[in-house]
This record gives structure tokens, C-alpha cells and sequence, in this order.
């Protein structure tokens, strides 16, 4: 009884001193994306000048390669998530997707001016992404403390936005040094890829950590996970909060106009010199990074419904900005600052907003259900900006996005949960439908 008590003590003073602070893997894991967001940051920068001015594409095949850049990793995310679940390799699922991101950068440089070259270089960027975003965020989740979910990926999106500042910096200095040499973007961008795969194989551990691990981990769960595929990740959508998240993720990307839409409008509504533009995500990054661990503390604290559905309404307020006669100054700080803020509040807060609903041992599978839904109905939402644009003028399009947003940030709040998000969750095992998984099992 006393050896019981003491280690109760223990554990619990343990778990007082780990709950203020990020742990190893979580840091690893935003070195590996801070250096691999430098690499992408790059290319994101100056992919809108060099798709419509520099190779003269219209808005609406703008649109459907900004769509295929964004929604075709919706094709992998669930197997990514499954294998990694399966073989608890979560390690090495996420290396192969950062590897094939990395190399990417080749298939732009070898494309040319190419669309179908470029098109497949940026669906093989976006599968590596695919593949390697649910086994990642599943490691963060399963190397933290259930109540520090939104602090970690806070962190986590932290570090990751400090490459998107670094990126386009690095983006406009080769732009400016080499005048406009978009091939010398394409090859450092490359090279940095390629370091951020080496941090992950030397500094990220793999698999599952022993005490996160769940009781069925032996060969028995193995076989029973194996036996069951993509459907055990689907069967999650039995569970009606699960559910209720999905459709909520869903329903607002559906509404989410892609922020290189509105960089553009940016700079058409003020008229700046184009070696200026890969500097506009400057901004945005600034703003999240200056708030994404600020966020993800009040949502663990106050629940991370909140914070989700109002970073929502940010994206709302860049939309009414763009509408409204306003410019200048006010326009460009405005627009990037609410840019910034919804980043902050939707990002990491949505993937510790789902993790409570998921059981530990299909936790990337769990994740990347909701990434998929969200990323097919952003692929829906930039074709459809893009061709709303060509057909009816952008005001009009950019009229009916902000009405749909408005209307699918309603729909969230009456989808979401509203117990199980926060620090009401704490203890723990109500919100999850580990039990329901086991039983469908």
C-alpha cells in the first residue's frame, strides 16, 4: 500500500512538472518543420507570380492548380495515417512523405514552363505532405499531456511558422539577386527539403511511446488492425462528436479561400512592384507566430471550440477588407493580419481539438480522416473561387465566399461539441470513442 501511494505520489508530481513544458520529440519535430516550411515557404511565395504573370495562366487554372497544391493530399492522407497506425511507424510514414516534398522541387525545376510538368510536381509535393502530416501530428499528440494538446501544437506551429517567415525572405533574396531566376528558388528549396528529412531520421524517435502504447499493441492488435484497413479509421465517424468535428472541418473549408487568392488581390488592389510579392506572407507568418502558443494555452484553459470558429471569423473580416473601398496601408495590414490570427486559431487547434475523440492507437488514421474532409472541400473551394472569378468578376466571387463562409461558420457552431475540447477534458475518457472503437472492433 505505501509502494502504491508513493509511486501515485510520484506520477502525479511527475505529470505537475511535465505539464508546463513541450516535450523532446514535440521540438524535433518543429526543428524538422521549420527547415522543411523554408523549403516550401519558397516555392509558396512566388508560385502565384510566376503561375499568372510569369507563365500567364488564367484565374480559373490558376484556381485549379492552387486546388490540386492544396486538396490533392486528401488522395494519401488516410493511408498515410492508417499504415502508420498499423505498423506503428509513424517515423518513417512521415520521412517518406517529407522525402517525396523535398524532391519536388526537382520536378519543378525539370517542368519548364510546362502546366502538366508543374501539375505533377505539385502533386507529388502535396502527397508527400498528405503522407506525412497525420502520422506527425499523431506523434505530437501522443508525446504530450492530454491537457497541453493545444500548447504543443502551439509550439509545434510556432517553429513551423518561423520557416514560413524565413522562406519567402530567403525567396526575395535570390529573386532580387539573381533577377527573378526562378530556377535558383526552386534548387535551394530543394537543398532544404533535403536537410529537414536528415534532422527527422537523426533527431525524431519513432513509433509509439511506451506509455502512450494501448493494452491490444502486441501481435493480437497488430492482426486485428491489419484485418481491418481504412475502414477502422472510417468506423470513427460512428462516434457522434467525431463526426460532428469532421463535418464542422468540412463545412468551413468548403468557405476557405486560398490565401494566395487573396495575395493576389492584394497586390492588384495596390499596385506594387512584383518582387514584392513573396514578401506578403511575411506578414501572416509574423502574426501567427506570435500568437500560436498564446492561442493554443487559451484553449486548453477555455476549450478549443472558441478559438477554432473565431479564427473562422477573421478569414470573414479579410474577406469584408477586400470588399469594402478601402486601401493603403489599412488594406495591407489588415488583410494580413487577420490572415495571421486564423492561422493561429485553426491550424494546431483543430488537430487538439479532434485528438480527445480518437483512441491512442488509431490516432493518425483518426487525424487524417478529418485533414481529408477538410482538404477535398478546399480543393472544391479554390476551383470553384477560380472560376467564379473568370465568370463573374471578383467581386462577385469574393462576394459569394464571404456569404458561404459566413453561413458555414454558423453551421460549425451548431455542429461542434461543446464539452471535451477543453480542460473539462482532462481527465479524460469520455469524450474518446476508444470504448465504441473497441467494441466496433
Amino acid at each position: 500500500m505505501y509502494l502504491a501511494s508513493t509511486d501515485a505520489v510520484a506520477t502525479a508530481a511527475g505529470s505537475r512538472r511535465a505539464r508546463g513544458r513541450v516535450t523532446g520529440p514535440v521540438l524535433a519535430l518543429g526543428a524538422v518543420s521549420l527547415v522543411t516550411d523554408i523549403s516550401s515557404e519558397m516555392v509558396a511565395a512566388v508560385l502565384p507570380l510566376y503561375f499568372v504573370l510569369g507563365l500567364g495562366l488564367s484565374p480559373l487554372q490558376f484556381g485549379f492548380l492552387d486546388g490540386l497544391y492544396n486538396g490533392v493530399t486528401a488522395v494519401v492522407r488516410l493511408l498515410g495515417g492508417y499504415v502508420a497506425d498499423r505498423r506503428g511507424g509513424h517515423k518513417a510514414v512521415a520521412g517518406s512523405g517529407y522525402l517525396l516534398s523535398a524532391l519536388s522541387r526537382l520536378g519543378l525545376l525539370l517542368a519548364g514552363g510546362a502546366t502538366a510538368g508543374i501539375g505533377a510536381a505539385l502533386a507529388a509535393d502535396r502527397l508527400g505532405k498528405g503522407v506525412r502530416t497525420a502520422p506527425r501530428d499523431a506523434l505530437i499528440s501522443l508525446h504530450s499531456p492530454p491537457d497541453a494538446l493545444g500548447r504543443a501544437f502551439g509550439v509545434h506551429r510556432a517553429m513551423d511558422t518561423t520557416g514560413a517567415l524565413l522562406g519567402p525572405l530567403a525567396a526575395f533574396a535570390l529573386l532580387w539577386a539573381t533577377a527573378d531566376a526562378y530556377d535558383a528558388v526552386f534548387v535551394v528549396s530543394f537543398c532544404f527539403g533535403l536537410f529537414g528529412v536528415l534532422l527527422l531520421v537523426a533527431f525524431v524517435p519513432g513509433g509509439t511511446p511506451p506509455a502512450e502504447r494501448s493494452p491490444r499493441a502486441g501481435r493480437t492488435g497488430r492482426t486485428a488492425r491489419a484485418a481491418e484497413g481504412a475502414r477502422s479509421a472510417l468506423a470513427l465517424l460512428r462516434h457522434p462528436a467525431f463526426r460532428r468535428v469532421c463535418g464542422a472541418a468540412a463545412l468551413l473549408g468548403a468557405a476557405t479561400v486560398g490565401d494566395a487568392f487573396l495575395y493576389l488581390l492584394l497586390q492588384r488592389r495596390l499596385d506594387f512592384a512584383e518582387s514584392w510579392f513573396p514578401l506578403l506572407p511575411l506578414g501572416t507568418a509574423a502574426v501567427y507566430l506570435l500568437l500560436a502558443v498564446p492561442v493554443g494555452r487559451l484553449a486548453d484553459r477555455f476549450g478549443r471550440r472558441g478559438p477554432f470558429l473565431a479564427g473562422h471569423a477573421a478569414l470573414l473580416a479579410a474577406y469584408a477588407l477586400l470588399l469594402l473601398p478601402t486601401g493603403g496601408r489599412t488594406l495591407l495590414v489588415g488583410v494580413l493580419l487577420a490572415l495571421g490570427v486564423f492561422y493561429a486559431a485553426t491550424d494546431g487547434v483543430l488537430m487538439a481539438l479532434v485528438a480527445p475523440y480518437v483512441p491512442q492507437d488509431r490516432r493518425a488514421s483518426g487525424m487524417a480522416v478529418v485533414q481529408t474532409g477538410q482538404a477535398l472541400s478546399r480543393l472544391v473551394a479554390a476551383a470553384g473561387f477560380g472560376a467564379a472569378w473568370t465568370l463573374w468578376g471578383v467581386g462577385t466571387a469574393l462576394a459569394c465566399a464571404a456569404l458561404a463562409l459566413a453561413a458555414a461558420i454558423a453551421g460549425a457552431a451548431a455542429l461542434l461539441p461543446r464539452s471535451g475540447s477543453g480542460s473539462g477534458s482532462r481527465s479524460g475518457s469520455s469524450a474518446s470513442p476508444a470504448g465504441a472503437s473497441e467494441r466496433t472492433a
